[in-house]
């Protein structure tokens, strides 16, 4: 546990098969297993045919563990990698809707200012703020937006990759 009382968050990804009904067979596996997922993120990869999933769960060593070896089996994953120990770069986008009005939004612009966040959308009772960055930086502008009103929050989830350029990784089955 961390020192304030929650698990700590693990960082996984997976190459997979870009075919239907992957998502579901990779997900079933979780709630199966009673892993939560954190945050989850698919998209295609760089590799023609296969997409990359990132996750986020909670838990400890055993647990990340337990996924990685889970999703092993499964038949339309490729290659699997815990990368929280390893020098990342991970970012996550969200759009959040705040209650403004003309006395309140160029206070709002402000805060997004200094986050390096940018509006985009306004309208007479509301403001649209784009933001990217680590979870970290996302909660901390959520919350400074908080007392203004947050009417609605649409996040991505958490992508990451290694740092520097990795080699000899272009799609091969692991089987």
């Amino acid at each position: 546990m961390n020192t304030n009382g929650t698990l700590p968050r693990r960082t996984i990804t997976a190459l997979v098969e870009d075919k239907p009904g992957v998502l579901a067979r990779v997900s079933g596996m979780f709630r199966r297993r009673g892993f939560n997922i954190a945050s989850l993120a698919v998209g295609q990869s760089e590799v023609p045919d296969m997409s990359r999933m990132t996750f986020v769960v909670e838990g400890d060593d055993r647990t990340v563990e337990q996924v990685t070896k889970h999703l092993h089996k499964l038949i339309d994953v490729v290659k699997v990698s815990d990368i929280s120990e390893q020098n990342i770069v991970e970012r996550e986008l969200a759009l959040i809707r705040v209650k403004t009005n003309p006395q309140t939004r160029s206070e709002v612009m402000q805060i997004v200012n200094i986050f390096r966040a940018g509006i985009v959308d306004v309208s007479g009772e509301s403001t649209i703020v784009e933001v990217t960055g680590n979870v970290n930086k996302v909660n901390s502008l959520h919350k400074l937006l908080e007392p203004f009103g947050v009417v609605e929050v649409m996040r991505t989830g958490t992508i990451a990759m290694n740092r520097g350029l990795q080699t000899g990784e272009k799609g091969k089955k692991k089987r």
